[in-house]
């Protein structure tokens, strides 16, 4: 009675069901691999971080050849990855060997540029937090860093129009560290999340330099437009934040509005409107409503 049910259930399984024909790409086709994409986010850590998570390599030559090394298994995995989502949002089976390998090589190229980046980020935490004791306490202990590594990968990759790869890099840090960026976010040098559980950056964001950000804070959308056919319209809907702002714990903050330079929000703010620049955003002074002995609890 088992194997019979076991044989049943593998034939019927084994079946393209009406719902998976719905689904892009087709079925035969292959998909980008997800440990294949962790590992590309791993390699390129150790790159931009030599020695922190990777034998360190104290000699020039010695450094150079591993570097080499790294740069060449992360080519190959990327170009590969690049060619499979390209594919996947195309209806044949094009030839897309040459156009991965010039994204491929585009990326490797603003290798440098994504280091520099993520080192003002590490810049950034280390002077916004007392109980940061070096920069290496940074590297290898506070989340928004792996978040940042996936998230300005990922965007690199947006920038060239690669399709699901950078929605994959996003998702594997949310899922890690509670912090959710959407790869098509623009993020500035010098950008800080202090904890950073709970925080949420959607897609048309526009974030300037030197911007602190506190656990539990949403910049977010208002509201959506639908098209005809009932789907919402991918238009500019969150936030643009100014240099030098921060926005402190559970703040929320929605819509197309602007947080004028040098800005502070407070904690547990909602905010649905433009603030000019120089501006102090808090909220009101509690109310006392405590209690005598228990009544009115």
């Amino acid at each position: 009675m088992y194997e019979e049910i076991i044989q049943n259930n593998i034939r019927k399984l084994a079946e393209v069901s009406p719902e998976e024909k719905l689904l892009t790409p087709g079925n035969n086709r292959q998909l980008p691999s997800v440990a294949a994409l962790q590992r590309i986010v791993e390699l390129v850590k150790e790159i931009v971080f030599p020695g922190y998570f990777d034998d360190r390599q104290g000699d020039k030559n010695f450094r150079e050849y591993h570097m080499g090394v790294k740069l060449e298994r992360l080519s190959i995995l990327l170009r590969e990855q690049i060619a499979l989502a390209l594919l996947f949002e195309r209806d044949c089976q094009a030839t897309v060997e040459s156009e991965a390998q010039s994204i491929m090589a585009k990326f490797i190229d603003s290798l440098y540029e994504i280091k520099r980046l993520l080192f003002t980020d590490v810049q950034a935490i280390f002077d916004n937090d007392p109980a940061v004791r070096n920069y290496s306490e940074v590297i290898f202990c506070y989340p928004v860093v792996q978040t940042m590594l996936h998230y300005r990968v990922a965007h690199q990759l947006h920038v060239m129009q690669v399709p699901i790869l950078p929605r994959i890099l996003t998702e594997q840090a949310h899922s890690s560290t509670g912090i959710d960026i959407n790869p098509g976010a623009q993020i500035g040098e010098y950008f800080a999340i202090d904890h950073g559980t709970g925080v949420v950056i959607g897609e048309t964001c526009i974030i300037g330099h030197h911007v602190t950000l506190y656990q539990g804070v949403t910049l977010g959308a208002k509201n959506f437009i639908n098209d005809e056919s009932g789907r919402p319209v991918n238009i500019p809907r969150h936030p643009i934040i100014g240099n030098h702002v921060t926005v402190y714990a559970n703040s929320t903050i929605l819509g197309r509005v602007t947080i004028g330079d040098n800005t502070v929000i407070g904690g547990n703010i909602w905010l649905t409107h433009s603030v000019p620049p120089n501006s102090r955003i808090l909220q009101s002074k509690a109310v006392d409503a405590s209690f005598n002995h228990g009544l009115g609890i």
